[in-house]
This record gives structure tokens, C-alpha cells and sequence, in this order.
């Protein structure tokens, strides 16, 4: 696919930023976050600024534009397609490379003395403010915020904020109601004395509220904004997500509940004026909390003398720890996620041999069978479907004119996943429906050494997500190879498919430490460059570990695999695997057989099962 052309866009962006119609003095350089004003990952169409200006779709990069330069940051996973995806206007800084400067010692090395750099306040974290401002400041420049958004007055087909219908989660999928959520939110803030709660994460709404919405494309969530205090909910939507009876009967809208559970419903955008409103009067101790990744302009909002940042917040971090009802939940979803896949390989060892099946009828074939499934809401993401060397594109998706035929003589690799109402799913497997290559076959134990390194981990309680991340590695450097994303991300219960706070990645030392009932995802990789991606990925729960000791009574965690989908054995080089890893695998397929094929026996999908069976059998 050609790149975007991006000339006269750039234009016209770099003559409003000295239009004195939109900002009071002229900046020399422009900052386009790819969030939206609540910081997700994924966002709606009417968001996508960054995609809008540049051309390159991928969740994750910041676009900085000056007079005469335009750049892109992006991570690992995004270094093909952003160069394959940006006209020749563009910069790719491929972030994590020795050679890459950082964002705020590129600007120091292009603008001219004393600059302006201008942002929108509403998209740019707080705590990214604070760190690009203090580099600025301390060099003769200065970061401003810049209250009307430049890109949008020239992006003339930019669509509307959607406000999709609430769906309401009964305690049979939450295990707890939202009543007793804010109690067990305002313990926490009466521990903290803190008077005051802001929440801007469209996930952390969701879960607390117990609803669901459709705003955001494979995320449950919607827009929305909440205040809770020590005996108020403020609550700021668009009222068309409301009229549902159902939904108003759910937050008791109507009726006589106790006043401390009394939900004003507020407009989406009057959050600003209310936050001001609050920190109006507030007396000279009372504090406000607040996420250091919400928008610098609802943090700028409250005086610094009330300010109380946290970089995980309180519901931020229960959401991540799963109840039983959640982790049943979580469970079920994944037998069900498991039945369609196991369908979707056995139809694909029939038709692949035929030349018919292309990357994007194998992704819309997945797509069918999980809709069979009970309480299927959608997909969690856009299906990776890659042949070949898509697959070493790690977060490809295929267009028409990238579309492959799935052969005998190229691996296969697809990592898909579901939101069902009882838990959200990603699974990636590599397969090969020809002969593999012995380098493949090599590559592909590496990977699954990983693999079975952090699923197999015993670790002491407290133990933090990155010191893991180097097991899954272990097995690749050793032959010098190695793989350029994290090794895990938490997950949702019918929510974000990465969720915060726990994590599995050398990129980042903030993560909170693992504890029992959160949920990750174990997802090792190799990717060679035009030829092939492996990439083997579980979603794991963590569960106490009993070791033979207890050093100073700490207590100790592992994992429990909750994806059930057999790994492929023809890939192994067996003879690479030690006895403990042969019998991890030989275990796990175990697992799949009992578990899944008895649910394929009931619903009666006897071709998946035959197969299930055939891919199980222990290692010869």
C-alpha cells in the first residue's frame, strides 16, 4: 500500500501554528500524542490526530512537527509498518535504539533559540508534560499549552464522538456491585485523607460503575469523566448512553438510594468547570487524587498545594486483581475462545492445502466461530493474520493489497482474541501446515523455551513483572537472538485487552508487583525480517506457589495458563527441549485435551475434537 501524502496536510498544520486565530504568539514546533483526553491505547476514529497527519495507523507513536521537520516515535513493534506506512516528509525514530535521541534532544538539536513548543492540553499525560517542560525550560524553551487542537480545523471529515447505549454487568459477572466498589474506594481515600477522587480512564470508569459501552472499537468502555467524594458520585456522560431503563435502575437514578450512593449524572464536557467548581472549596488541608497520566488540563485544574498524584490509582490496581466470580469468568471465556480456534485449525488443515484460504479469510473465519460462542460481544483487537513475512510485521493486519495465501511452505502466525461478557481473550499461535525449516523449527523452541521459562516460574511474593521478562529471553540470547516488544501485558475481565498496572516488559520498571488473581499475558517472540514471525502467547493467572521452602514466610507465585490451545509439535526441535520442558508441554496438552475436548464433545463439533486429539499427543 502506497504511503498517506502528507505535504499539503503538513502545510496547512504549520500555518496554523501561526495563526493568531488559534494561539495568542506563534509556536515553533507541534506535539501530536496518539491518546485521546483519557489516555487509551485504542481510540475512536474522531482521535486518531496522529494517524490523521501522518499516515502511520499503529496504537503507539508521538508525531512532532516543526517548520521543516516532521518525526515519528514509535516502538518495536511498529518499526515496518510506520516505514512502510509515512511519506517521504516523515522521520521514523525507532524509540529504544542506542541512536535514537529522545523527543525532547531532538527538539533541543532543531529549534531555534528560545522556541515555543505547543501541545494540546487535553491529550498529553501530566507527567509528560512535567518531563518535556522541565528539558525545554532548562535550555531557553517553553512548552504551552495550546487550547484548540491545530489539527482539527483543517481535518474536514473528522467524525463525531461516539455515545453508544450502557450495557449493564450483573454480580453473576462482577462478583461485587458498584455500591461496594466506592465504599472500598473511600477507604482508600480516607487512608490517604483524601477528600476528593478524579477518575479520567475510560476503564477504570467501566469497572467501577460495573457497565459497559461500545465508544472505542474491541474496548467495552465509553466516554466518560467521575468525581467521587467522601459522600457525593459525580458522574459526566453523554445522557443518549442513559436512556436505557435498565441503566438508570442500575445506578438507581429513580429511586430513594442512600445519599452517599446518590449519582449526579453531569454533561461529558462541563468535567472542567465542576473540577474547578470542587477545588473552589476546598479547605486548606483537603486533598485531590489524581492519576499522573491523566490530561494536563484536569490536573493543571487543581492547585499544586491539593494535588495528590498517584501513578496507579486505587481502582487501577483492584481492577487488576480479579475476583473469584471474575477469574470464573475469565475461565470460561477462554474454554470458549478455545472450541472456536480448535475449529478454525482443523478447517484450516482441510482448506489450506486447496490455495484458498488468504490471511483475510482466516481472520474472518476465526471472527465467525467466536460469534458462535455464548455471550461473544466482539473481537478484543484486530486479528494479527500474517503469512510469511507479514509475520515478522508485529502488529500487522491485513489489507487487500497486503493479503497472502496461507501455503505449505510458509508459517502462519495469528494472535486474535474476544471480549466476551464473562472475560476478554488474546491467544497467539505459529503455525507451520507444510514442512518447517530447521531454522524455523530452532527458532520456534527458543520461543517456546520462553515460553515455558515464565509459565513455569516460581517467584517470591512482591516480585515485579520486568525481573521476568529476562526468562523469556534466556533461551534466544544464548544464540545471540532476541526480540524487540515486552514479554506480557495484563488483561481485562471484559475490558481493555492491556490493562496496567502489572506487566512483563524490560521497557518499563513502574509496574506493580505481581499478586495473586492478576492476569497477564506470556507472549515471547522471533522475527526475521522478511521472512517469517514466531510467536507463541498465553494469557496466565497468577496463583500461590507451594515450594519445598518458605524463606522468612514470604510465600511464593506462579502462573496457571487459562489459554487452552494446543502448540504446535511438528514446529519443535524436541530434541532442543529438556525433559522438565517436554513435560510442561506434554502437561498443557493435557490440560487442553480434557478440558477443551470435553466442551467440543458437548457442543458437538466432532471434526475440532478428532483434531484436538491428534495435537495433543505426548512428545514421542
Amino acid at each position: 500500500m502506497p504511503p498517506k501524502i502528507t505535504t499539503e496536510l503538513l502545510r496547512q498544520l504549520r500555518q496554523a501554528m501561526k495563526n493568531s486565530k488559534y494561539i495568542t504568539e506563534p509556536i515553533q514546533a507541534y506535539i501530536v500524542p496518539s491518546g485521546d483526553a483519557h489516555q487509551s491505547e485504542y481510540i475512536a476514529p474522531c482521535d486518531c490526530r496522529r494517524e490523521f497527519i501522518s499516515g502511520f495507523t499503529g496504537s503507539a507513536g508521538t508525531a512532532i512537527i516543526t517548520e521543516k521537520h516532521a518525526a515519528i516515535w514509535t516502538d518495536g513493534r511498529y518499526f515496518l509498518q510506520a516505514a512502510q506506512q509515512m511519506d517521504k516528509n516523515w522521520t521514523l525514530m525507532k524509540m529504544g535504539l542506542k541512536e535514537t535521541p529522545s523527543q525532547e534532544d531532538w527538539l533541543l538539536s532543531v529549534l531555534p533559540e528560545g522556541s515555543k513548543v505547543g501541545v494540546d492540553p487535553w491529550i498529553i499525560p501530566a507527567d509528560q508534560w512535567k518531563h518535556m517542560s522541565k528539558a525545554l525550560t532548562s535550555a531557553g524553551h517553553s512548552l504551552v499549552p495550546v487550547q484548540e487542537n491545530l489539527i482539527d480545523p483543517f481535518w474536514t471529515d473528522r467524525s463525531a464522538r461516539p455515545s453508544s447505549p450502557l450495557i449493564v454487568l450483573g454480580l453473576n459477572y462482577t462478583g461485587m456491585t458498584w455500591q461496594d466498589k466506592i465504599t472500598s474506594l473511600r477507604t482508600k481515600m480516607a487512608d490517604r485523607k483524601i477528600t476528593w477522587f478524579v477518575i479520567t480512564a475510560l476503564d477504570e470508569i467501566a469497572w467501577l460503575f460495573n457497565l459497559r459501552g461500545a465508544d472505542i472499537e474491541y474496548n467495552p468502555v465509553f466516554f466518560a469523566y467521575a468525581i467521587i467524594g467522601r459522600s457525593s458520585i459525580r458522574l459526566f456522560i453523554n445522557g443518549d448512553c442513559m436512556a436505557d431503563p435498565a441503566v438508570k435502575e442500575h445506578l438507581q437514578l429513580n429511586s430513594s438510594s442512600k445519599p452517599e450512593f446518590k449519582v449526579q449524572v453531569l454533561p461529558y464536557e462541563s468535567i472542567l468547570t465542576e473540577l474547578q467548581g470542587v477545588c473552589g472549596g476546598l479547605g486548606p488541608k483537603e486533598k485531590v487524587w489524581i492519576s499522573d497520566k491523566a490530561s494536563f488540563a484536569l490536573t493543571e485544574a487543581i492547585p499544586k498545594i491539593h494535588r495528590s498524584l498517584t501513578p496507579s490509582t486505587p481502582i487501577c490496581l483492584a481492577k487488576a486483581v480479579k475476583n473469584a466470580t471474575e477469574i470464573e469468568g475469565m475461565r470460561r471465556a477462554h474454554i470458549k475462545d478455545a472450541v472456536a480456534l480448535c475449529e478454525l485449525f482443523a478447517w484450516l488443515d482441510k482448506e489450506v492445502p486447496k490455495g484458498t484460504v488468504t490471511e483475510i479469510s482466516s481472520a474472518d473465519k476465526a471472527e465467525e466461530l467466536r460469534r458462535q460462542q455464548k455471550d461473544f460481544v466482539d473481537l478484543s483487537f484486530p486479528t494479527i493474520s500474517a503469512v510469511g513475512p507479514n509475520g515478522a510485521i508485529i502488529h500487522y493486519s491485513p489489507l487487500p493489497e497486503t493479503n497472502r495465501t496461507l501455503s505449505l511452505n510458509e508459517l502462519y502466525l495469528i494472535d486474535s482474541g474476544a471480549q466476551f461478557k464473562d472475560g476478554t481473550t488474546d491467544v497467539t499461535r505459529t503455525v507451520h501446515f507444510g514442512t518447517p525449516t530447521a531454522y524455523e523449527k530452532e527458532c520456534f523452541t527458543y520461543v517456546l523455551k520462553g515460553h515455558i521459562a515464565v509459565s513455569a516460574a516460581v517467584f517470591p511474593n512482591g516480585t515485579k513483572g520486568h525481573l521476568l521478562d529476562s526468562f523469556a529471553r534466556s533461551a534466544l540470547w544464548e544464540s545471540g537472538l532476541d526480540y524487540l516488544h515486552g514479554t506480557g501485558h495484563g488483561v481485562g475481565c471484559f475490558l481493555n485487552v492491556h490493562e496496567g498496572p502489572c506487566g512483563i516488559s524490560y521497557k518499563t520498571f513502574a509496574d506493580e508487583p505481581l499478586e495473586a488473581g492478576m492476569i497477564v499475558s506470556d507472549e515471547p517472540g522471533f522475527y526475521e525480517d522478511g521472512s517469517f514471525g514466531i510467536r507463541i502467547e498465553n494469557v496466565v493467572l497468577v496463583v500461590p506457589a507451594k515450594p519445598k521452602y518458605n524463606y522468612r514466610n514470604r510465600g511464593s507465585l506462579t502462573f496457571e495458563p487459562l489459554t487452552l490451545v494446543p502448540i504446535q509439535v511438528k514446529m519443535m526441535n524436541t530434541d532442543m527441549l529438556t525433559q522438565k520442558e517436554r513435560d510442561w508441554v506434554d502437561e498443557y496438552h493435557k490440560q487442553c485435551r480434557e478440558v477443551v475436548g470435553a466442551e467440543l464433545e458437548r457442543q458437538g463439533r466432532h471434526a475440532a475434537l478428532q483434531w484436538l486429539i491428534r495435537e495433543t499427543q505426548p512428545i514421542a
